[in-house]
């Protein structure tokens, strides 16, 4: 039995169409549980006469390891750069027609993603316009040495 496409809640599919990406979840990316569901609903219809073989199915495990592991490093990145700008003066476009600008208090987690807090308000890093580092508590300069 060969299954020619896959179906969610989303949109409905005939056999033989498969369904666009934007139809299926309203994105074009696959996330991890896309990627699982595909992998579950491909164990479950195969050819019990032509089974998948197990390089197949390794290899299949190791893509699905190695999405896990990317999806958590870009959100560690994120959050070290999000992190980055405590302190920071920035200014946020709010909407289509106002900004925002203000210190960076803290970050928080929200949806997986980091938002930067700016009087009591959190945003997500795309809204950022622009960045003004902290001023520098203290004089790095080395001072010379005098000799008596």
């Amino acid at each position: 039995m060969t299954v020619n496409s896959i179906t969610s809640n989303d949109a409905a599919s005939t056999p033989g169409q498969t369904a666009s990406p934007d139809s299926v979840g309203g994105n074009s990316t696959l996330t991890q549980a896309n990627f699982l569901q595909l992998l579950v609903a491909q164990i479950q219809y195969q050819d019990p006469m032509n089974p998948q073989s197990d390089t197949e199915m390794a290899a299949q495990l190791a893509q699905y390891s190695s999405l896990q592991q990317s999806t958590a490093s870009a959100g560690s990145l994120a959050m070290m750069q999000a992190d980055g700008l405590v302190g920071s003066t920035v200014t946020l476009q709010v909407d289509s027609t106002h900004t925002a600008s203000g210190v960076v208090s803290g970050v928080v987690m929200s949806n997986g993603a980091p938002q930067i807090t700016v009087g009591g308000t959190n945003y997500a890093l795309n809204q950022i316009n622009s960045v003004t580092p902290p001023a520098a508590s203290g004089s790095s300069a080395a001072t010379p040495a005098t000799t008596p």
